[in-house]
């Protein structure tokens, strides 16, 4: 929002905003709902979304067709006023007819969808809906920041700094907290309370102060001296901010590329670390089981949301970057982007090897070998490319987390010339041959899951 009034503000410098401090980044609190007809988000296109008007959703709406390869062009937008609450909320839209998504806060989206399920159309409920993210899963799309008018900053920077320097201690002292619940009991309550009146003018709306906590990542000054100073991290607060501006243009809501302004801190001395550690978020264990679970029931594109492929040449087993640098660049981005989802690396091959041997009467068993073999040289190439996407970004300066992808190994099960009956149809030409060697990138939410992804 602080992009959407840019051009406003430049027309007077003295009140030119200065971004001071990111709070958080939405990590659960927004979501987009669907009705049963969009499955990804590539099935947006053609469809009605509706939305608030000049709130942060527009660019959680402009970031997830972007990375679908659609543009606002490609879809009917409804604007609406309000947020929640009313009659003209995006939440009331989706009863109509002719809206097949909308953008919400996260009550909403469980009351549309019967507490996160599938909605029955009982209650609040609209029958067939489902929520197919929320910013648990897109959690680096949403940025709460604080920004100060340009004349205050320059007249009082030290103030500023004192306050950012509080901000900083409070955001720790509250984890602590947080963390450590039961022990720290006697403080956590009287904090929970005092925000319950203060923010929803009850003390006793305990529960869900605790909600709206969880619903975001709260960022310490390490997260903060990352977005404001490494000019590689994909979502820094400047290449966020560009990304902003693209989709508000688009629109037509801002007519000039006026970038907010940062505050130039020395953060050694607001405390921040030499360097930024990137933690691993995700249990892999429990990734690898929840993904080959969705492997034999053949559902790994139930939860996608984006999907794309490498091909590759018959026996190739390395991927040198120099010849899939557009590739993996789309996957840096979108694991940056999408950092509370899995990536599953699906290795495929070719099934003329079996089919021949098959045609000629081998044995079962060598049948199975060669099946097996097939399974085997697939997941080598899928770990061989995740290697090479991570090396990559290690050589841009970017560090990812390697336990966010899943490798899967589908040998010639899911050919993409298909299936005739139990066995892959053979391919006619080169054409259909050469298709079926590729690597596909599936990025799925895995949000019911709640012991697969732990927040920082």
């Amino acid at each position: 929002m602080v992009n959407a009034a840019s051009d406003l503000l430049a027309s007077n410098p003295s009140v030119t905003p200065i971004i001071i401090h990111q709070l958080s980044w939405s990590s659960g609190g927004d979501a987009l709902v669907v009705k049963p007809s969009v499955r990804t988000v590539a099935d947006l296109k053609g469809k009605t979304i509706a939305l608030q008007a000049y709130g942060p959703h527009v660019d959680y709406m402009g970031a997830v067709l972007k990375d679908a390869g659609l543009t606002p062009d490609d879809v009917t937008i409804k604007w609406l006023p309000d947020l929640t609450g009313t009659n003209n909320s995006p939440a009331s839209a989706l009863y109509e007819n002719d809206v097949d998504a909308v953008f919400v806060i996260l009550p909403d989206a469980l009351a549309l969808t019967s507490g996160g399920s599938v909605g029955t159309g009982a209650e609040d409920s609209v029958k067939g809906a489902k929520i197919l993210m929320s910013t648990k899963t897109a959690n680096r799309v949403i940025a709460d920041v604080y920004a100060v008018r340009t004349d205050y900053f320059n007249s009082h920077r030290s103030d500023v700094m004192n306050f950012v320097k509080a901000l900083n201690s409070a955001t720790d002292e509250v984890k602590v907290l947080f963390n450590n619940a039961n022990a720290q009991n006697a403080k956590l309550t009287p904090l929970l309370s005092y925000s319950a009146d203060l923010l929803l003018d009850s003390p006793d709306a305990i529960e869900d102060i605790k909600g709206l906590y969880a619903d975001a990542e709260h960022l310490d000054i390490n997260a903060n001296k990352q977005l404001f100073s490494d000019m590689a991290y994909p979502r820094n607060i400047t290449k966020v901010s560009n990304e902003i501006q693209t989709t508000l243009k688009r629109l037509s809501l801002t007519s000039a590329s006026i970038l907010p302004q940062l505050a130039n801190w020395d953060f050694t001395q607001l405390g921040a670390d030499i360097e930024f550690n990137n933690k691993s978020r995700f249990n892999s264990e429990r990734v690898a089981s929840v993904v080959a679970k969705k492997q034999q029931q053949n559902s790994l594109a139930d939860g996608e949301l984006f999907s794309f492929e490498v091909a590759f040449q018959p026996n190739q087993n390395s991927f040198n970057s120099s010849l899939y640098q557009t590739e993996f660049k789309r996957v840096i981005e979108l694991a940056s982007t999408y950092g509370g989802a899995v990536i599953t690396v699906e290795g495929h091959s070719d099934p003329l090897k079996y089919l021949r041997s098959k045609k000629k009467g081998e044995t079962g068993a060598v049948l199975n070998r060669i099946k097996q073999s097939n399974r085997n040289i697939s997941l080598s190439r899928a770990q061989s490319v995740k290697q090479s996407v991570l090396t990559f970004a290690t050589d841009q300066g970017i560090a990812l987390d390697a336990s966010q992808f899943a490798l899967v190994g589908h040998g010639f099960g899911n050919p993409k010339t298909g299936m005739c009956g139990n066995e892959p149809c053979a391919p006619a030409t080169e054409s259909e041959w050469r298709s079926n060697m590729r690597v596909v990138f599936r990025i799925i939410q895995l949000e019911a899951e709640s012991d697969v992804f732990q927040p920082l």
